[in-house]
């Protein structure tokens, strides 16, 4: 116990490290400022600083603190103005820069797991890290019988960690909760916990694995077949390509090509939302986590998918509650407001019973159904369209109108519940919209979302 008690504490001083710098970065803004200092120049600084912070503290602590970065890496619409693109490249580049434990950490690893003799496994096997993620990290190797692989191990003591991280989040949300009761908040830890424990089995990874394996055999998308699986090493064959970060305008500030051009990006960025939502139809499985860096896009034009550990079983396809959400919130606001009469308040006596059947608002919940389609409009305004342009100042306006908690509109969001089993079903679309309005892609939504959203069309009540 009192060990535990030190870790949650250190890891807590650790993490602490964020706000305090922020507040210390804008101490030294205002002095600057006030001795003469550009303040363009002044606030580009800083926000160098702060997002080079966030990428040291979180790639140090790994495990869930990790997760949380690699999640909002893909809503980097979230963060303030930001022209020079400093926190999009800082946290989309965690899972693939951050610090390495070194090899001789992980060897006793490979030992418990393979055996003393585990490298006759290999006949090649580099101890250089090519990627350092928030659970384990890979090694490129070469399989005894010749395949190239990729062999993830998991860091000694990150299931510890992991806990450790859950308790501080349940300590916050606590305090969160009192602010905004009608979130749910302990639910949503527990179902994060859940989630998380089970990415540190790595023999689960790999049955998740082997289900797009076969479920994909005969698409245009790469899943890397399982060589080998014990509870903490998982090996896998290679898988070469352009990671989804280098697939985005240098620029985004005005869509100058990076590495691909716009018909690259409109082919990846379709693939990638397709795989994202027909996984639960075709393998039984819902893929969440969407961080771009999880993806590739190969040299002819396949997508390649890897890190399967996190994963949501879904064997009876994905639910129609989501579709339905969309669908009712898009019929809420086909009509203009003048029609349902000035000064109206709450929502259409069906629409309510709907959502309340869905237990997406609470009992009696008065919620202007207008606000709540605009809030949720990353959602639901794609899906509208037969095809869609994706674009990070169209994301940036909407939660900048919308999560300013100084907009009347920002409580919709404290009374809209978010049922536990939805999380990682919003935190997948939410994500996918980021990387799509990172890639500037124009892409099919109607058609894709309709085939595989159940609940969307009307005709599937």
């Amino acid at each position: 116990m009192a060990r535990a008690t030190i870790l949650v504490v250190g890891r807590i001083a650790r993490l602490s490290r964020l706000p305090l710098g922020s507040l210390r970065d804008a101490a030294e803004g205002a002095v600057r400022r006030w001795r003469g200092e550009a303040p363009g120049a002044v606030t580009a600084d800083l926000r160098r600083r702060g997002a080079d912070r966030t990428r040291s503290v979180l790639g140090e602590a790994k495990g869930g603190a990790l997760k949380a970065g690699q999640l909002l890496a893909t809503v980097d619409a979230l963060f303030p103005a930001d022209p020079e693109a400093t926190w999009q490249s800082a946290l989309a580049t965690l899972p693939a820069d951050n610090p390495a434990m070194p090899f001789a950490d992980l060897e006793p690893t490979l030992i418990d797991e393979l055996g003393q003799d585990w490298r006759q496994h290999f006949t090649e096997f580099s101890t250089a890290a090519a990627a350092a993620a928030s659970l384990g990290q890979v090694h490129r190797a070469r399989w005894n019988d010749g395949r190239d692989v990729a062999v993830k191990i998991q860091y000694p003591g990150i299931a510890e960690a992991l806990r450790v991280d859950i308790a501080a989040v349940s300590v916050f949300t606590r305090f969160a909760a009192l602010i905004a009761p009608g979130m749910a908040l302990p639910p949503l830890v527990a179902e994060m916990r859940d989630r998380l424990s089970e990415e540190l089995d790595y023999r689960r990874e790999a049955t998740v694995q082997r289900a797009f394996v076969r479920a994909y055999a005969d698409d245009d998308v790469i899943v890397p077949k399982v060589v080998h699986a014990t509870e903490r090493v998982l090996v896998t064959e290679w898988l070469d390509g352009t990671p989804f970060t280098d697939l985005a305008p240098r620029n985004p500030a005005d869509g100058s090509p990076g590495q691909a051009d716009q018909s690259t990006r409109d082919a990846a960025a379709l693939a990638y939302m397709r795989f994202a939502v027909s996984g639960p139809e075709r393998s039984g499985w819902l893929h969440t986590d969407p961080h771009p860096g999880n993806f590739r896009w190969t040299p002819d034009g396949q997508l390649g998918v890897l890190d399967f550990g996190s994963a949501l079983p879904m064997p009876d396809g994905m639910p129609a509650t989501f579709g339905t959400l969309i669908r009712l919130l898009q019929e809420a606001g086909s009509t203009p407001s003048s029609a349902r009469g000035v000064g109206t308040t709450g929502i259409d006596a069906d629409l309510r019973d709907a959502l309340e059947r869905e237990g997406f608002i609470s009992p009696g919940s008065r919620v202007d159904a207008v606000k709540l389609r605009d809030y949720l409009s990353p959602f639901t305004e794609p899906s509208r369209h037969e095809t869609f342009t994706f674009t990070p100042e169209w994301l940036s306006t909407h939660f900048g109108r919308l999560g300013d908690p100084r907009n009347p509109d920002f409580a919709v969001a404290l009374q809209l519940r978010m049922p536990p089993e939805h999380l990682f079903t919003h935190r997948v679309w939410l994500g996918v919209v980021g990387v799509l309005c990172q890639l500037r892609a124009t892409v099919p939504v109607r058609a894709e979302v309709t085939r595989w959203l159940p609940g969307l069309d009307a005709g599937d009540r």
